[in-house]
């Protein structure tokens, strides 16, 4: 393919929530019509595509392939975090990249609400007396007046947040620089007793982090020891967040009044693991973000920075590198 009849828009063949990518191509394409937007459904088209493309979106570049893209200048990758792409490759060749942060927002934000809200009110207990036809009462909780601790607080712990405030609950966020404050009444750092004092201060415990080497098993033993037994962890952050023996132990010794796991350690769960047994957990697979508007924020995001770099705005939208 010649430099001339190169897309404007090259969308990779890897989709991901089990949506069709078709969806993603054609989302870009109502937000920019006048321009050509090319799905590579093949390794093949891919190869050929890439070499002469300035600007690509997907999941994910390979190596081998951004080998072959000689004329690249924007790399859009479609996950919010950006770790598995080759980024010192990419800052060699002087590729822009841009990140699906804030695409997760709204759609993670209500899986954790109603994850928190159906164990206030124990719907799982309901759910087993409904299916044994039972009419027994049962005793619910309450949000109000609870101490909600969020760890991490970008667009998805922001989210989380914002939606709690109707609620009446006291929250605390987490991040690596407490000093830029947030949405949340008390913000703390992940070092020192402030930590453990807020864990041992909390009824629900929110974990909306990337996994880091700071993040790596940071709900372990000793924090699910200090947590109160009346506690429920919502991971939609990463499976190794949490020390998965620790969590399975916890509940063994109901240390720990529930869990709410959209992401586990190992991925996918393997159909023997203790975690399917407990009435007490909920487990998705991975899917909290799994909505159709997934594909449509991504590709506002993709036209923005299109209409950017046609005007000449060398700051594009959630730009992580260079």
């Amino acid at each position: 393919m010649s430099e001339a009849d190169a897309p404007d828009v090259l969308v990779l063949r890897r989709g991901t929530h089990g949506m069709p990518v078709e969806q993603y191509a054609d989302a870009i394409r109502e937000r920019l019509p006048d321009r050509s937007v090319e799905l590579a459904r093949t390794p093949a088209a891919e190869r050929e595509a890439i070499r002469s493309a300035t600007f690509a979106t997907g999941m994910t570049l390979e190596r081998d392939l951004l080998e072959a893209a000689d004329e690249l200048a924007v790399f859009a990758c479609a996950y919010a975090g950006t770790g598995h792409l080759p980024l010192e490759e990419l800052e060699e060749r002087g590729v822009a990249v841009t990140n699906a942060s804030g695409v997760h927002g709204p759609n993670i934000g209500e899986h954790v609400l109603g994850a928190i809200l159906g164990f206030v009110r124990r719907f799982h207990v309901g759910r087993r007396r409904q299916d044994r036809r039972e009419w027994r009462h049962y005793r619910a909780h309450e949000l109000q007046g609870s101490t909600v601790t969020i760890v991490g607080l970008g667009a998805i712990g922001e989210a989380v947040a914002e939606r709690l405030e109707p609620f009446g609950v006291e929250t605390i966020g987490v991040r690596y620089t407490p000093e830029k404050g947030g949405p949340t009444d008390e913000v703390i750092g992940f070092e020192g007793e402030a930590f453990d004092d807020a864990l041992a201060r909390t009824d629900y415990l929110v974990l909306a982090c990337p996994l880091t080497e700071t993040t790596r098993g940071l709900i372990d033993r000793e924090a699910l020891v200090t947590l109160d037994p009346e506690a429920v962890l919502v991971n939609v952050a990463r499976g190794p967040v949490v020390d998965t023996d620790a969590l399975v132990a916890a509940l063994r010794s109901n240390r720990l009044r529930g869990a709410a796991l959209d992401v586990t350690d190992p991925e996918p769960l393997p159909e023997d693991h203790p975690l399917w047994t407990f009435e007490n957990v909920q487990i998705t697979p991975h899917n909290a973000g799994h909505t159709p508007e997934y594909y449509e924020r991504l590709a506002d995001i993709v036209a923005e920075n299109v209409r950017r770099r046609e005007n000449g705005d060398d700051a594009l939208e959630n730009q992580v590198l260079p």
